[in-house]
């Protein structure tokens, strides 16, 4: 096959995969379709022919279980009749003709129906019986074969598969315009049966893939007259407002879609309601909101009968929260433009469009609503009692900070539910910039605590090892740099205990900051903390200080060595042991000295410490 392919084509041997040699040569044979004239049509012959070989017929049917026999089964079964749809010859449409025929059929109708029917079986197994040779043709839209099916009369134009779907349904899905035509020609065509997983009619399928042609052709079939028509001949009707199972309607998909087309379409109609809610309480208006879609959300507003206020029924957000809180800037400004529209509707949680937007740092969002002069730019929300300005500063929004701290209506100190500022939210999350921001507001204060744990936003900064905020908050008059938390413990211990061996080095450089103070719930020292963890750099800077004990009892009567040791960080032990004022065999509830060193699981021997009597044992009672 290479050597008939002149050199054009190579064997990819790692992943037996046959390619062209180049991707320009791709682009060149796309630009030149007339090279290969009647290839199309040439592919769907070759396909067909497969499928009609005896041992490929044979393990259709059942009677050969050798899957490896047929190679060629899949691509064969899935594109014989895309092949034929783009281009179709008298002998390959005969050829079809012969392969569908009533006795053989079947079998090639259920090959196509095993390999399509996935998306429908979640954990069930559907039956292939049903799929018939027109939902086959249906599903490949070939006009020409489906014409000749039809004719012969022998096909149920409103069966349903295992799946619920029509053959109706299955040329709307696809957009197969000629085919749907031939089907709405049925005198007893049911137009709007719903498939068996989705609760979806035809029209819904089409509107929903964008395929306007197809809707036109539905569209005509509806009204009073036309459903009386219907009623009398047996044909039915479609009512263009049918739900499916989620209780979306066809306007509902083509708007979520962003089918601007079909929505004018549909919207022209006197009996399509335009606010019909999903059952999550989300209107054609709100899924086109949240997709960004400006087309059809202008369409949408430009119907008096749109209430652009309806909230879903999940999250109980509008259609403006929605675009705010998804940066749809342009959406926003549109929504903004409509008369009515309340800019600070709060959803469930109490967040407004503002705190979304201020959230997620989209400035340009921030800016639309806070012109506005009925949208407060300091409601905080009912989950924690954050305003926009705090949720900003939290996640970084620098931007938004600004524009935010340049409203005389926002509170640049307002507290949250756990009583933390917006300089505590950016100082923990080490946003420096805000910080900086924040500082020169001369209503912040620097050295406020929370509620919650009592700590300020040196303290948070230093337990976070945000050096750079620390370095700032400690060059402010007005800054405690030994305050103390609710429990008692300073910004030097919450440094200490996660090993932020910078902020250490800062907190020990103050001349007001004791780094010795034991905390008030278990009476441990920054060196407790560090020893405790294994941070052997902040064990060595509090040990070069004078003032540190290194031997300090906390409440529970454990020292530094002892829950080192008892951790197995091998380092700090002989940092500490290296002390002459450490005792290894300081007697505690918790430690015996049995002179049995392997107990600590640390060390083989400890000759070189010059010391060998230090015993821990591992029977520990609760602290």
């Amino acid at each position: 096959m290479l050597d008939y392919c002149q050199g054009l084509v190579t064997l990819d041997e790692g992943t037996s995969t046959v390619k062209l040699i180049h991707y320009t040569l791709q682009k060149y044979l796309c630009a030149h379709p007339g090279l290969f004239d009647g290839a199309h049509s040439t592919m769907a012959e070759v396909c067909l022919t497969y499928l009609k070989f005896q041992h490929v017929k044979d393990f259709l049917a059942g009677r050969s279980p050798d899957q490896r026999s047929t190679p060629f089964l899949e691509y064969s079964a899935l594109y014989w009749g895309t092949h034929l749809k783009i281009e179709h010859s008298d002998g390959a449409k005969a050829f079809a003709l012969e392969l569908l025929s009533p006795s053989d059929g079947y079998i090639y109708a259920k090959s196509l129906w095993n390999l399509i029917s996935w998306e429908f079986t979640t954990g069930r197994t559907l039956d292939p019986g049903s799929f018939s040779v027109l939902h086959c043709i249906s599903y490949f839209g070939i006009a020409g074969v489906a014409s000749s099916l039809m004719e012969m009369g022998k096909w149920d134009v409103n069966q349903r598969d295992s799946a619920g779907m029509t053959p109706l349904i299955w040329a709307a899905r696809y957009g197969h315009e000629e085919v749907v035509g031939l089907l709405l020609r049925e005198r007893h065509i049911q137009l709007d049966r719903r498939d068996t997983n989705y609760g979806r009619t035809a029209l819904s399928w089409a509107a929903g893939n964008g395929y306007e042609a197809v809707v036109k052709l539905f569209l005509r079939r509806c009204g009073k007259g036309r459903r009386l028509v219907g009623l009398l001949f047996g044909g039915g009707y479609i009512n263009p407002n049918n739900p499916c199972k989620f209780g979306r309607t066809p306007l509902s998909w083509a708007a979520g879609s962003g089918h601007e087309g079909i929505v004018k379409l549909l919207l022209r109609r006197g009996d399509v309601n335009p606010n019909n809610s999903d059952r999550h309480g989300q209107t054609p208006l709100l899924w086109a909101t949240r997709n960004g879609h400006e087309g059809v959300v202008k369409l949408l507003l430009g119907r008096i009968d749109v209430n652009p206020d309806i909230p879903d029924g999940g999250y109980e957000q509008t259609p403006l929260s929605w675009a705010a809180g998804n940066g749809r800037e342009g959406v926003v400004k549109l929504l903004l433009g409509r008369k009515g529209v309340n800019p600070d509707i709060s959803n469930k949680s109490g967040r407004t469009p503002l705190l979304w937007a201020a959230e997620n740092g989209y400035e340009g969002i921030v800016e639309l609503l806070s012109e506005r002069g009925d949208a407060n730019p300091d409601i905080p929300d009912k989950e924690n009692g954050q305003t926009p300005l705090s949720r900003a500063a939290q996640n970084g929004r620098e931007g938004v900070v600004k524009l935010l701290l340049g409203r005389k209506d926002v509170n640049p100190d307002s507290s949250s539910g756990s009583g933390r500022t917006p300089l505590s939210w950016a100082a923990g999350n080490g946003h420096e910039g805000i910080v900086k921001l924040l500082l020169c507001q001369d209503d912040v204060r620097p050295d406020a605590s929370d509620e919650e744990f009592g700590q300020n936003p040196l303290s948070f900064a230093a337990g976070n090892g945000r050096e750079e905020v620390v370095k700032l908050l400690l060059q402010r008059g007005d800054v405690t740099p030994d305050s103390l938390s609710k429990s008692g413990r300073t910004p030097l211990s919450w440094a200490a205990e996660k090993g932020r061996e910078g902020v250490v080095k800062l907190l020990l450089g103050q001349d007001d900051v004791d780094p010795d103070t034991p905390d008030a719930e278990f009476g441990r020292t920054p060196l407790s903390w560090a020893a405790e963890n294994g941070h052997e750099g902040v064990v060595s800077l509090l040990l070069e200080r004078g003032d540190v004990n290194p031997d300090s009892l906390s409440k529970s009567g454990r020292t530094p060595l002892l829950l080192a040791a008892r951790n197995g960080h091998e380092g700090v032990v002989k940092l500490l042991l290296g002390r002459e004022d450490v005792d290894p065999n300081s007697s505690t509830k918790y430690a015996q000295t049995s002179h049995s060193p392997q107990k600590m699981g640390m060390m083989e021997s400890r000759n070189y410490y010059e010391r060998d009597t230090l015993d821990i044992s591992r029977n520990w009672a609760p602290a």
